[in-house]
Order: structure tokens, then sequence, then C-alpha cells
């Protein structure tokens, strides 16, 4: 499993399994109206779907056949130390975006990551509602429905696209920055796919995504030219003792700089006041 071009190999296999749970998800969705599967809720309060736990019994089934030697790390699967002894392990996220699933919002998405030596190597994201597919493999471009992507091309923070938590776009505002603020949508991997697309110049993400909210979609960025990163410039590691991530910023690697340096400028501000309205 060291070879890239063995990574690239798996790449058609991977694709067709997750076009395939995205049918799975489909079935479940209805557009502009509550989901046909049963909802409950995790300990943390967070909605999990009978089309989650669908899809994750599918892509652990079919994955696991592909390649049993590989690990395995889902939004919807018990964790297990095990994984941390594998080279190479997928990560998946069943149902990006459950809220809005479960709610009708078309925006969510099946995201399979191959992680090799804690960086993915393979990305897929299918969001059935939109018929959407993007794939990536590690130096092979990034394609959304089999045609190339870029990030945008813009060179100048000022007045560009930007997707964030109200709060972080309210740093930004802070900031002094004037930009246009895009919807925050349910899924984060199609926040930063529409940064990877072009559609949107830039995105900020709080601090706790997971593994399997992002891993996928970091590569198809970074294929497509982006940059995902923590503040310090970071990129993210996969498949740690703990996989969850701090504030994140995405976009052309220029552009991502002066956003995050925008983002930090707001947050300092606010701490004064925030300090004293805490007195």
């Amino acid at each position: 499993m060291s070879d890239r071009s063995a990574f690239a190999a798996f790449q058609p296999c991977i694709e067709a399994i997750v076009r395939e749970a995205g049918a799975i998800a489909l079935e479940f969705f209805r557009h502009d109206a509550p989901t046909s599967a049963r909802v409950s809720h995790k300990t943390c309060g967070s909605p999990v779907t009978e089309a989650d736990l669908r899809v994750d019994r599918f892509l652990h089934d079919q994955l696991y056949a592909l390649a049993p030697e590989i690990g395995w790390l889902s939004e919807e699967s018990a964790d297990s130390s095990e994984r941390l002894e594998k080279e190479a392990l997928f990560v998946v996220d069943p149902i990006d975006g459950t809220r809005g699933f479960a709610a009708g919002d078309p925006c969510f998405a099946v995201c399979v990551a191959l992680v090799v030596g804690g960086r993915p190597v393979i990305g897929v994201v299918r969001a059935p509602a939109l018929d959407e597919t993007f794939v990536a493999t590690a130096g092979g471009g990034a394609r959304r429905n089999g045609v190339d992507i870029r990030v945008s091309d813009r060179r100048d923070l000022s007045g560009a696209r930007i997707s964030a938590p109200e709060s972080m776009a309210a740093d930004l505002r802070r900031s002094g920055l004037s930009f246009t603020q895009q919807p925050r949508l349910p899924s984060l991997a199609m926040r930063l796919l529409r940064v990877a697309n072009g559609d949107f110049d830039g995105a900020l993400s709080r601090a706790n995504a997971y593994d399997w909210d992002i891993a996928a979609a970091d590569l198809i960025l970074r294929e497509a030219g982006g940059a995902l990163t923590d503040f310090s410039g970071r990129a993210p590691l996969y498949n740690r003792a703990e996989p969850k991530h701090p504030a994140l910023a995405a976009g052309p690697p220029g552009l991502q700089a002066d956003l995050i340096r925008a983002a930090k400028e707001g947050a300092a501000m606010a701490r004064p006041k925030r300090a004293a309205q805490g007195m």
C-alpha cells in the first residue's frame, strides 16, 4: 500500500461504493420536508437517523470487502484504538449535514477518505440530492462530476465571498473587512468544496470538527489548488487518538492567509469587550 499508483487504483471502486451509499441516503430524503427515516439523538444531543446507520453499515461492509487490511474510523461506528496501529484507514461520514438532511435540506453528503500516514490520499464526496460527486487523488487533481475544478483566482480579500459561522463572521467584520457573507451550509464538507470549485473564495470553521467532517474535502480542496489549515498555518493530521481539530480556514493559499489574519485580529479586538462583560 505504499505505492501511490496502488492508491489511485482504489479510487474508481471507492467512488462507485460512495455513489451507491448516496442512493441509499436518498431513499430517506424528502426535499423541504422531514426525512422518512427514524430520528434519534446521541448522548451529546446530535441527531442520528436510520439513514446514517444504514449508510454506515453499507460503507463498512463494502469497503472492508475491498480492502480488509485498511483501518476504519466513522462518525457512526464505535471508535477503537486499533485504528492507531494502522498506516492506512478509511475515514467516513455516512451523512455529513444530518440536521439539514433530516429537515429536507439537499446540501448533505456522503464522505469517504483513504488516509495514509496521517494525510488523505483519496477523497470522494457524494451529494446525492444535488447530483454532485467530488473526487480527488493525491497528485491527480480534483473533479466535480468528472470536470476539473479549481479554487477562485481572487487576490484581494476585500469583497470576497466567505462562508463562516456568525461569531467568526462578526470577528471578520470587527477587523474592518468588507466581504460578502455566503450561506453556512449544513455540511462542512460541502462548505469546503464550494471553496474548492470556486463558488466561495474562503471559509472558516469553528474548533472541534472531526476527521470525518473534513478529511475527504481537505484532499479535494488541496488538489483544486487550495489550502485547509488551522490558524497557525498547519495542515490537519488525521488518525490521531483524539480525532478533533482546532478552528480552520480554507481558501486559495494567499487569500487564506489574509483570511486567518483578519479572523485573528477581529477575535483579539473582541476579547477586552467580552472580558468587561464578564466582570
